[in-house]
């Protein structure tokens, strides 16, 4: 009991990030409020740990969830009822290219800076799942599926540093996120048709 007590906090966390990832694998818009929500509470667990790198990931998240909300509810450019929802894309050669341009800087900043400044224990591994985090979380907001396999790297490379740090119940949402983003893949996988792939430019996309 009093271990429940002492990791309340991360208990609600990981609960409310569980059901953020159902809405997210159903595509419901509810998942971006959710979103905030446990954007808020892990800002704190993550600062108890100290993994600055991932508690600076939250303020991303909390500005990137109101972003997604609104991209979800009017970027759906290409028709003319702004009531159907935005389409499931897959990702371009050109845009993967800068997507894994900006992660690759993003990752050797955050090392430098961790490994500089702070007493962050595991300077790489935050770097590297924070770096991929930023990327994912915004191929979210354009629906784009790859970037569940962005997910599933970072949820495996995440479940390995909280059991070094103790946050069992977050390796325990973790190990439930690796799976589901299998799952959310071939969810998402049923919805592409033909006229569906495209750039979120809404160009045709490169196979």
């Amino acid at each position: 009991m009093s271990w429940l007590i002492g990791n309340y906090i991360e208990l609600l966390g990981a609960t409310i990030g569980l059901i953020y990832l159902y809405f997210e694998i159903k595509q419901k818009i509810w998942l971006w409020p959710l979103g905030i929500a446990t954007s808020a509470l892990y800002i704190y667990i993550y600062f108890s740990s100290k993994f600055y790198a991932d508690m600076g990931l939250q303020v991303y998240y909390l500005i990137i969830s109101i972003y997604g909300w609104y991209h979800w509810l009017h970027g759906n450019v290409d028709n003319t009822s702004s009531s159907k929802p935005l389409p499931v894309t897959r990702i371009t050669l050109r845009l993967l290219v800068v997507l894994t341009t900006i992660s690759l800087l993003l990752f050797v900043i955050l090392w430098f800076v961790l490994d500089r400044y702070t007493d962050s224990p595991v300077p790489v591994g935050d770097a590297f799942t924070t770096a991929l985090s930023i990327t994912a979380t915004w191929m979210l907001t354009r629906k784009i599926i790859e970037h569940w396999w962005v997910w599933i790297v970072v949820d495996g490379v995440s479940m390995g540093l909280y059991i070094y740090k103790g946050l069992y119940p977050t390796t325990v949402l973790f190990a439930f996120y690796t799976i589901l983003s299998v799952v959310g893949y071939y969810q998402w996988k049923r919805e592409i048709t033909p006229s569906q792939v495209k750039t979120t430019a809404g160009s045709s996309a490169k196979e």
